[in-house]
């Protein structure tokens, strides 16, 4: 028995309940025509390394962008912009920080010359004149979050021996460290200065 097979030039359709999903059949295909296009979209899933710094699920992108109908698709322009929480990669302190990434892609027509000579991880696609704005924006703002985040610029972090942030530390603050070799003659050495030498010693009779 032989089955239909699924033809892989056809990309999957895109849903319209999708808020990173926008329709450009308003837009029209004529080189030239613009639309702006202003919308907080919902993260469903935290974007970058939640603990490290990320955007989180449940927060919201905002989204301020132009689109234009150009000859080979449709260009889109714009920023995108989100607070991201994390820790201070050195004291480890909450880090609050605001990402704002700008945005330009093509979006290329089904049998444009740009479609039929680039591979789609190079230039997307509109997919029955619609275009998914999420893959886009997620890689532009997963790659503008800070590989090490710094509650500030000049963050000293933590005092290794007492783990204590090296900010709230007293100055001059330090450990004593001996040597574990010599740590018994130290001892030794506090007991016996604690000692009383007996009267009379060193003298001669």
């Amino acid at each position: 028995m032989s089955e239909n097979p699924v033809n892989p030039a056809r990309p999957a359709p895109l849903d319209d309940r999708s808020p990173w999903v926008i329709d450009t059949r308003e837009l029209g295909r004529r080189a030239g025509l613009s639309r702006e296009v202003r919308r907080s979209v919902p993260v469903e899933v935290a974007l970058g390394v939640p603990g490290v710094i990320a955007i989180d699920a449940g927060s919201a992108v905002e989204l301020d962008l132009m689109l234009e109908s150009v000859v080979e698709g449709v260009l889109v322009s714009g920023t995108a912009s989100a607070t991201a929480h994390g820790a201070c990669s050195r004291c480890l302190d909450p880090v609050t920080e605001e990402v704002e990434v700008d945005i330009t892609e093509l979006f290329a027509y089904p049998g444009s010359a740009t479609e039929e000579t680039t591979d789609e991880d190079e230039i997307p696609r509109l997919v029955d004149d619609r275009i998914d704005l999420e893959p886009t924006v997620r890689d532009a703002v997963v790659l503008a979050l800070p590989l090490a985040p710094l509650c500030e610029e000049d963050c000293a972090g933590l005092c290794t021996e007492c783990g204590v942030k090296w900010a709230d530390l007293e100055p001059g603050h330090g450990h004593e460290k001996i040597d574990p070799r010599w740590a018994a003659l130290v001892d030794r050495f506090d007991e016996n200065a604690g000692e009383k030498p007996a009267h009379g010693s060193g003298e001669q009779a």
